[in-house]
């Protein structure tokens, strides 16, 4: 049963997916009633799941279930997998790609490749305070309190 992303509990589970490109507010707006009929149908073990469905920054898609009410099994995360591969075909675009780094810079996302963070940092485009979107925060409370939140206070510390 679909519930709005801002009226779930903080200790709700998320999973973020990374684009890997912008997406358009024409492909957005078009998703909406995509993803809240996801969250409509998505089950497990035949029960209706509390879930939210959200596009952030028109890059980052964000699944949530309130666990409270019931919890998702391994099924029912292999199927809202399958959802996402299939946005991804339907878009054109990857949503698997961990080896790119979203930042909020000048209000805007900016990615970085992994292998480019440590000249990024060095040549002073990156700084400890360079808010840096974390997609393994595991709690919708994260999303709504701490995300993005400064380099320096995610596993990036280690290069400032």
């Amino acid at each position: 049963m679909y519930i709005p992303f801002n009226q779930l509990p903080a200790n709700a589970r998320v999973w973020i997916y990374q684009a890997s490109r912008t997406l358009t507010d024409a492909e957005v707006t078009a998703l909406s009633p995509v993803l809240a009929q996801f969250s409509t149908e998505w089950t497990s073990h035949g029960q209706k799941l509390q879930a939210s469905a959200q596009i952030f920054h028109n890059r980052f898609l964000i699944l949530a279930n309130n666990e409270d009410v019931n919890s998702p099994s391994g099924c029912s995360i292999d199927a809202s997998v399958r959802f996402v591969k299939e946005l991804e075909e339907k878009l054109n675009v990857s949503f698997f790609d961990r080896t790119q780094l979203a930042f909020l810079q000048d209000n805007g996302v900016e990615v970085v490749p992994l292998k480019a963070v440590k000249d990024k940092i060095n040549a002073g485009e990156l700084r400890a305070d360079s808010l840096y979107f974390d997609n393994t925060v595991p709690t919708a409370g994260h999303i709504f309190n701490n995300w993005p939140k400064p380099a320096k206070e995610t596993w990036l510390a280690r290069y400032f």
